[in-house]
């Protein structure tokens, strides 16, 4: 679609011969930004209801710095993911209001508050070890506008822990479950609740872990109905995951 495409639509809903509805359907498959070695995908938000995430372990700093311009200049918020202090650096020279969320690994930016979205969110996770897991899951779910509950350290090796704490999980419109080790976890919250529960496996663990394979397969054998899992590691897998179901469980 060019711009003159673009032209046309918008002088239709001027002269009321479309809705906004239908011109925003037709402007949702707008094409991408080409710049040099990547095409940024400018338009996610319209047909995702969020904008494109930057991963960006493995790019180079001025590619991350070209990507987070490209996306702020049309979006109001930027997340970018496995960010360390170099990928930190690169996004500040695209905005001063970058913000380095180190534990979890994350890069925020927010030009204004994210609109508030219905559905309560509980990240929980087995151990400390875990945490960095748990921290991206939960940045990711509040940059796209939820309110996030945190309980972390509640392992089934001590699972008095996690039943002191039976009234925050029953409150809970869905439920993220960051474990390592055997991955137990994700299947004694899946029997507590009715909320849907998206379990994060981490490649935390002594050897026979196999880096995340063991509570992966846990995971997905799981006992508990409504559990689904994520990728090893995938703490903005699952936050995004998250964050979609609770706001099909409570629409605006």
């Amino acid at each position: 679609m060019d711009p003159q495409d673009i032209q046309a639509i918008l002088k239709k809903v001027w002269d009321r011969k479309m809705t906004a509805a239908v011109a925003l359907e037709k402007l949702r498959h707008l094409p991408f930004e080409e710049i040099p070695y990547a095409r940024v995908d400018s338009h996610r938000h319209l047909r995702c209801g969020f904008p494109e995430v930057i991963f960006c372990q493995g790019k180079e700093p001025a590619d991350i710095t070209a990507i987070a311009r490209s996306i702020l200049k049309r979006s109001d918020y930027l997340l970018a993911t496995r960010a360390d202090r170099t990928a930190f650096e690169a996004i500040r020279k695209a905005s001063r209001r970058a913000v380095h969320h180190e534990r979890a690994r994350c890069v925020t930016v927010r030009k204004k508050a994210p609109p508030r979205q219905s559905g309560k969110i509980l990240v929980v996770c087995a151990g400390t070890a875990d945490v960095p897991v748990a921290e991206e899951a939960r940045i990711t779910a509040e940059m796209m506008g939820h309110e996030v509950d945190g309980l972390y350290d509640v392992g089934v090796a001590g699972i008095h822990r996690l039943l002191a704490a039976k009234d925050r999980i029953s409150a809970a419109d869905v439920i993220v479950v960051v474990a390592g080790m055997e991955g137990a976890l994700a299947s004694v919250v899946g029997g507590l609740t009715r909320s849907p529960v998206v379990a994060v496996p981490t490649s935390i663990g002594y050897g026979a872990n196999l880096g995340g394979i063991a509570p992966l397969l846990t995971m997905l054998n799981s006992c508990a109905a409504g559990v689904s899992v994520v990728n090893i590691d995938n703490g903005f897998g699952a936050g995004y995951a998250a964050a979609l179901m609770a706001r099909l469980k409570n629409p605006a």
